[in-house]
């Protein structure tokens, strides 16, 4: 099979939850563990940073991963899910995976995968751990796909533990209440092993994880903000990169001031991250950017208020799972809405967005994303913002159609 073919078999066989939900969700350490014991738990090898939380989780690994390979170290990044290429959930010191590497793997254990009845992310999981011991990392920045309790990456004994910023996401799995999905979150921390912790959690939060932490013996630091210069624009990295300096503070690996700052002025170019407050282009300003819960909508509008603009445009889009009705409180009222759906099975349907817009706001649906943006597009002048978000999926379709 090709890269493409093998690709298209994996994505059958095993579902991704980023586009089916529960079907391919399989909470648990069993099955995970019996594959990594299977392929001679590479795991064991690896120097790990342990990313969770609900917000910024990707953009800390990212400019982690930025900063310790300007310092020179060989730096294996995991992170999901993939705007455009599966291949870059899996990057070593910001390239992806080579296809061969990934239809090799596949070819030599797809039986077994297929025996265990493994889900999508756990042979992901084991994938990129197999890979980054055979090409000898120094160091390897590994989120979370969900929660982190019973989250596959959780076999791991990480060097340090991280928590972002925790919000209200994935109830229906890991609880309604920030208590509960915070300690879902926090399970995480491993036994003497540092924690660090964003500032930007909210008190019962930050209580929480801190209780876990003293039953665990593993000290436990609050990260401040931090307004160093990133070409992370949006406002709210602020507390992805305090969590970054201090972790960069307990690890007790080297780092100069000159890789840290290199690492956060170029981690989009160093690990071809992308989707967070990512400008596509210029005139008319058009922004992109994946916050879809409600903590990271309310960081969106805020952002959104920051912008100078004379006609603020937004191509939006949801998945089904999510808190609808509280999210769209938070839109705001004075621009024009182009309303579509992901082609994914968990897409929100568009012909559902007409009761939540029609009393307040101006808005349009449109058979597809292509469609919506090209109108919003179409419709604008030089000065006007297009804002393209409500989903990874899509900012990765507007992402993969258009600005590739």
């Amino acid at each position: 099979m090709t890269y493409q073919e093998v690709l298209d078999f994996l994505f059958t066989q095993f579902p991704q939850y980023q586009k089916v939900g529960g079907k391919a969700f399989k909470p648990g350490l069993a099955n995970i563990q019996k594959i990594c014991d299977y392929l001679g738990n590479p795991q064991s090898d690896l120097k790990i940073i342990h990313v969770a939380g609900t917000n910024g989780k990707g953009s800390t690994c990212n400019m982690l991963s930025a900063i310790y390979q300007s310092e020179g170290y060989n730096v294996g990044l995991f992170t999901s899910p993939h705007l455009i290429d599966f291949r870059e959930r899996i990057r070593l010191n910001g390239q992806c995976i080579p296809e061969e590497w990934v239809v090799n793997f596949v070819n030599q254990h797809l039986s077994y995968f297929i025996s265990l009845n493994a889900s999508f992310f756990e042979w992901t999981t084991a994938l990129a751990f197999a890979y980054f011991k055979e090409i000898k990392t120094d160091l390897v920045v590994l989120e979370v796909g969900l929660g982190g309790r019973l989250d596959s990456t959780n076999i791991v004994q990480p060097l340090i533990s991280v928590i972002t910023n925790i919000g209200i996401d994935h109830t229906q799995y890991l609880g309604s209440t920030m208590k509960e999905i915070a300690t879902e979150k926090g399970g995480i921390i491993k036994e003497n092993t540092p924690v660090v912790l964003s500032t930007g959690n909210d008190l019962e939060t930050i209580q929480v994880i801190q209780h876990i932490a003293k039953e665990r013996n593993s000290p436990c630091f609050l990260a401040e903000q931090s307004n160093l210069e990133s070409d992370l624009k949006g406002d709210y990295q602020k507390f992805n990169k305090g969590v970054v300096l201090e972790v960069i503070k307990h690890l007790e690996w080297p780092v100069s001031d000159e890789s840290i700052n290199t690492g956060l002025k170029n981690s989009t170019r160093l690990t071809g991250f992308r989707g967070r407050w990512e400008e596509l282009s210029k005139k008319p300003m058009t922004i992109a950017d994946i916050g879809h819960n409600y903590a990271g909508v309310q960081e969106v509008t805020k952002q959104l208020k920051t912008e100078s603009y004379k006609t603020l445009r937004i191509v939006w889009g949801m998945v089904n799972d999510k808190e609808i009705d509280k999210i769209i409180t938070l839109l705001p009222k004075e621009a024009i809405y182009y309303l579509s759906e992901p082609k994914i099975d968990r897409a929100f349907p568009k012909e559902n967005w007409t009761p939540y817009f029609m009393k307040d706001y101006q808005f349009e649906i449109f058979t597809n994303l292509s469609q919506a943006y090209l109108k919003a597009l179409s419709d604008s002048e030089s000065d006007d913002l297009i804002f393209i978000g409500g989903s990874n999926f899509v900012v990765a379709e507007i992402i993969s159609e258009f600005f590739k």
